[in-house]
C-alpha cells in the first residue's frame, strides 16, 4: 500500500475517529459532551459494536461482570446475567449510540485504507476503502488489541478439503450437527463455544497446545427484582457497580506486586479441575505447567465437563501438517475431520497492519514497533503528531474491565484538545526521550509481575523483544492518576501559523471511573 497525494478537494473535519466500539462510541460521546461536533466515527464494518459485532460465536459473552462493563456515565439496569452475553453488549452500544444521539456522527462501511501525516499541513490524509478521502487536525484510533485474527500457519492448509473459519467469522450457516469437528487452540474463546457444539457434533478433537487454567465462573441470571431495584433505585446498581469494582481490583496486588500470592489461586483452580474431570489422563493433559495468571485466567463451569465427554478428544501433540480431510500431528497420528474451527485468538502485538498509518516523513508505524509496540501512557507516540491511540501498548488488564481504561484515555485526550486549543497549537508530538523514560519504567515493573515471572510464554510477550507490550502493570486507578493531566512540557508543539477555526470546548462532565482511590502502593 503506497503513500498518496491528497485530492484537491478532500473533506476537511476536525476530528477523525476510527472505529465504532467501545473506545470510539465513548469517545463521540465525550466529544458531543465536551461543545465539539466537527468530527466523524469511520467503521469498516455496516453497524457498530467492534468485538462485540465480529465475535458471535455460541457461547460468547464477557468474562468480567456486567455492572463494571459498562461506561460509568451510562448504567444498564437491564443486565440479564451477572456475565452478559454478546447480543446484550452489541444491544448496550447501540442503545448507547441512540441515547446520545450518535447517529450523524457515524459512517458505516468506511474501513481505513492509510493515513498519512502531512508535515507541511500538519494534518492527517485519509483515504477510506469506500474511495472518500479526508484532511483531519487529529487522528483518534479507537481500532482495539484485539481485532485481527490469528490463525496458524500450517503446512497443507491449501489442501484441506473440509470447511474452517476463525472463531471471530464464525459460519452460522454451516451445520455442525453429525459433523467431525477440530478445534484449534484452547484460549478464551474456545472455552466458551466447545461446550455449546460438543453435544451437537459426531466428534470434537481439541487440539491444545498449552493448558489453560480456569476458573469456576461466579455467573447467574439476575432477577426481576434486582432488575427493577436498578432501574428505579439507581443507587443499587452503582452500590453493586462499586463492590465489584473493589473485588476485581484487588486482585492486582497478586499479579503486579506480589506474584507469590497466585499460588492460592491457583489452588482454587486446581480444586476446580479435580471435582470436574474424573479422568486422571485427561486431568494431567488439562494441568497447566506455570503459575495461574502468567496467560490469561479463564472462567468456565462447563468447559470441564464438555471435555468428558464420549465424542471429545483432547490432543496435546503438535500438529505437523494437513493433508486433505485431516490433521497430521507429531506422532504420526491421522485425525479426519470435516470442519476445523480456529480458537487462536487474535494478533494482540501487531494490532494495526502494515501499510496503514505513515507519519512524519512516511515513517510506518511497524517500523517504529519493530521491536514490539510502545507508547507514552499507551496513547500517543513520537513521529506521529496528532495521533491519539485508545487501547493503546500497555492498556490491557489481566484483573478489571477494559471500559475504566477506555474512560481514562478519553479524558486524557479531552485535556490535550483543550490545551490546544488554549495555546492555538496546531500540531502535538509526544518528546522521544518522555515516551522512551516512560516505557522503561514500565517495563521495570512489568519485570516483576507473575506475566514475567510466571514461566510461560503468552500472548501478552512481543516475539521479536519478549517484552510485554499488552499489559498495564498496576490498577485502574493508578492508571487514571497518571493520565489526570495534560502535561504541555511533555510534547513538541508547533503553533497554528495563523488563528484558525478550531472546534469549541467547553467543560466536560468529569469520567466517574470510580468514587474512591486505591491504596497509593497500587
Amino acid at each position: 500500500m503506497n503513500a498518496y497525494s491528497p485530492p484537491d478537494d478532500p473533506e476537511v473535519v476536525d476530528i477523525a475517529i476510527i472505529g465504532a466500539g467501545f473506545a470510539g462510541l465513548c469517545m463521540a460521546i465525550k466529544l458531543k459532551e465536551a461543545g465539539i461536533d466537527d468530527f466523524f466515527v469511520a467503521e469498516r464494518a455496516a453497524s457498530l459494536g467492534g468485538t462485540w459485532r465480529d465475535n458471535h460465536y455460541p457461547g460468547c459473552a464477557c468474562d468480567v461482570q456486567s455492572h463494571v462493563y459498562s461506561f460509568s456515565f451510562a448504567p444498564n439496569p437491564n443486565w440479564t446475567r451477572q456475565f452478559a452475553p454478546q447480543a446484550e453488549i452489541r444491544e448496550y452500544l447501540e442503545n448507547c449510540a441512540r441515547d446520545f444521539a450518535l447517529a450523524p456522527f457515524l459512517r458505516f462501511n468506511m474501513g481505513l485504507e492509510q493515513a498519512v501525516f502531512d508535515d507541511t499541513t500538519q494534518r492527517w490524509n485519509l483515504r477510506f476503502d469506500n474511495g472518500h478521502q479526508t484532511s483531519a487536525r487529529l487522528l483518534i484510533s479507537a481500532m482495539g488489541g484485539l481485532s485481527r485474527p490469528a490463525i496458524p500457519q500450517i503446512p497443507g492448509m491449501e489442501s484441506f478439503t473440509g470447511k474452517h473459519f476463525h472463531s471471530q467469522h464464525w459460519d452460522h450457516r454451516y451445520a455442525l450437527q453429525g459433523k467431525r469437528v477440530a478445534v484449534i487452540g484452547s484460549g478464551a474463546s474456545a472455552i466458551q463455544f466447545v461446550p455449546k457444539i460438543a453435544p451437537r457434533v459426531a466428534q470434537l478433537t481439541l487440539f491444545q497446545r498449552t493448558a489453560p487454567w480456569i476458573m469456576p465462573k461466579p455467573d447467574r441470571a439476575l432477577s426481576r427484582l434486582e432488575r427493577w431495584a436498578f432501574k428505579h433505585l439507581p443507587f443499587t446498581q452503582r452500590l453493586v457497580r462499586s463492590a465489584l469494582y473493589w473485588a476485581l481490583e484487588s486482585r492486582v496486588i497478586a499479579f503486579a506486586r506480589r506474584p507469590q500470592l497466585m499460588k492460592l489461586v491457583q489452588r482454587v483452580a486446581w480444586r476446580h479441575l479435580r471435582r470436574q474431570v474424573a479422568d486422571p489422563l485427561l486431568r494431567q493433559k488439562l494441568t497447566p505447567d506455570y503459575t495461574i495468571g502468567c496467560k490469561r485466567i479463564l472462567i468456565a463451569n462447563d468447559y470441564y465437563p464438555a471435555l468428558s465427554r464420549g465424542n471429545v478428544e483432547v490432543i496435546t501433540d503438535a500438529i505437523q501438517r494437513i493433508d486433505g480431510d485431516a490433521l497430521i500431528t507429531a506422532d504420526g497420528r491421522r485425525h479426519p475431520v470435516d470442519c476445523i474451527i480456529f480458537g487462536t485468538g487474535f494478533q494482540a502485538t501487531d494490532p494495526i497492519p502494515r501499510g496503514l498509518l505513515l507519519g512524519r516523513q512516511g515513517q510506518d508505524l511497524m517500523d517504529s514497533w519493530s521491536q514490539g509496540a510502545h507508547a507514552y501512557l499507551g496513547t500517543c507516540l513520537p513521529g506521529f503528531p496528532n495521533l491519539f491511540m485508545i487501547i493503546g501498548p500497555n492498556t490491557g488488564l489481566g484483573h478489571n474491565s477494559m471500559i475504566l481504561m477506555i474512560e481514562a484515555q478519553v479524558d486524557y485526550i479531552l485535556k490535550a484538545l483543550a490545551r490546544m486549543r488554549q495555546d492555538k497549537i496546531a500540531s502535538l508530538e509526544v518528546k522521544p526521550e518522555v515516551e522512551s523514560q516512560y516505557n522503561q519504567r514500565l517495563q521495570r515493573r512489568l519485570a516483576g509481575a507473575i506475566w514475567s515471572t510466571g514461566g510461560c510464554r503468552s500472548w501478552y510477550l512481543d516475539p521479536r523483544s519478549g517484552q510485554n507490550t499488552t499489559l498495564w502493570p498496576g490498577s485502574t486507578w493508578r492508571f487514571k492518576k497518571t493520565l489526570e493531566h495534560f502535561q504541555l512540557k511533555d510534547y513538541q508543539s508547533t503553533p497554528l501559523p495563523h488563528p484558525g477555526p478550531l472546534a469549541t470546548l467547553t467543560t466536560a462532565r468529569p469520567l466517574n471511573l470510580h468514587e474512591a482511590a486505591l491504596d497509593e502502593k497500587l
